[in-house]
């Protein structure tokens, strides 16, 4: 995009918001790397074209309150320390930082995918070849009650009501019993992270990344694990895992599945879209309208979410998916992520 539109385009994006509202955004970066250490290094660089497209894309929207996925984890948080700075240098500030180690890439010692060997990327507790691949994280101008943050990641899948188990054609566990005695259901991470607004109240920000329902066999292990990774939201709503959220709340990230189209169990992203506690702002895009993905194969499908509780006043939401007349002129946007930032304005004065 060229001249005055984009010029328009970035204003709008960089407005600040008004101390009674908030930006809230959720982005699938795809930034995880191949080894350890390896994402922290190219951010660290400063010459990675995906790394400055995502940080673009970010800075261009300049939301608040940023959830990511696909970010690698390390223990003293260095890779997101240098992307925070890296934003900070793109104008786009975040004091307060939010991550923990998610289950993708913890090492089980067990056969978790039944294929007769031990050690491989999806013997994880969620798949990754190395502790904290493809993570979690979050990004805030709000701080954050860290004494108040719920980690529901180490919930083993077997403990939550009505779990969908996979089985052998038999009926016996699969890919065993022990093996089902030590499967967490977290393929990335569940988190309720209270941030601190400035009236003096609370927003519960509920985040997950939740498995892709393929690359498994007849026993369907990911499609039923990743229905419960989304169901385990309504269950916690119910009070079923403890303590509800307070309200009011947010659901951001990615489900991995789509209401309408593709494989998996298309009636749990359903059912918590339709959820009367729930209002779903179906963010929109003029090139792509609900969808936030684009695989090569698959195409466009809507995976990401942004998901307020019902007394919350949403004022717009979008996602930024760049025009097909911007693609021959700017191709920054189509280096970032398969995924698309989606982002949700909301009020803080409850309806």
């Amino acid at each position: 995009m060229r001249g005055w539109a984009a010029g328009l385009l970035l204003l709008f994006f960089a407005l600040p918001v008004k101390a009674d509202t908030l930006r809230i955004a959720t982005f699938n970066t795809e930034l995880s790397r191949n080894g350890p250490g390896v994402l922290l290094r190219d951010i660290q660089r400063g010459k990675d074209p995906q790394i400055k497209a995502v940080i673009d894309q970010i800075a261009t929207v300049n939301p608040d309150i940023l959830v990511l996925q696909g970010i690698d984890w390390d223990y003293e948080k260095r890779t997101l320390q240098a992307l925070q700075l890296r934003l900070k240098q793109a104008g786009a500030t975040y004091p307060h930082l939010f991550a923990q180690q998610p289950n993708s890439g913890m090492a089980s010692d067990l056969d978790l995918d039944g294929d007769g060997r031990l050690g491989g990327p999806r013997d994880s507790q969620g798949y990754g070849s190395f502790t904290g691949q493809d993570g979690n994280a979050v990004l805030s101008r709000l701080p954050i009650d860290r004494d108040a943050v719920r980690d529901l990641s180490p919930l083993l899948w077997r403990d939550l009501p009505g779990a969908q188990l996979p089985q052998h054609p038999d009926g016996s566990p699969f890919p065993s019993a022990k093996a089902l005695r030590a499967q967490r259901l977290s393929s990335t991470a569940h988190w309720v992270i209270p941030l601190k607004t400035q009236d003096g109240g609370t927003l519960s920000l509920l985040t997950f990344q939740a498995t892709p329902p393929l690359f498994d066999g007849a026993e369907d292990r990911n499609g039923k694990r990743n229905a419960d990774e989304i169901r385990l939201w309504q269950l916690l709503l119910d009070g079923a895992l403890g303590p509800t959220p307070k309200t009011p709340l947010v659901i951001a990230g990615g489900a991995n599945l789509d209401p309408h189209r593709g494989d998996g169990q298309r009636s749990a992203i359903t059912a918590l879209l339709a959820d009367p506690r729930l209002q779903d702002p179906r963010p929109t895009s003029s090139e792509a309208e609900e969808n936030t993905v684009e695989w090569e194969n698959a195409g466009r499908m809507r995976v990401d979410y942004l998901l307020p509780s019902a007394d919350l006043q949403v004022l717009d939401a979008g996602v930024h998916w760049p025009t097909i007349s911007n693609q021959t002129s700017d191709q920054s946007d189509f280096l970032a992520s398969r995924h698309r930032l989606v982002w949700l304005d909301i009020s803080l004065d409850q309806r």
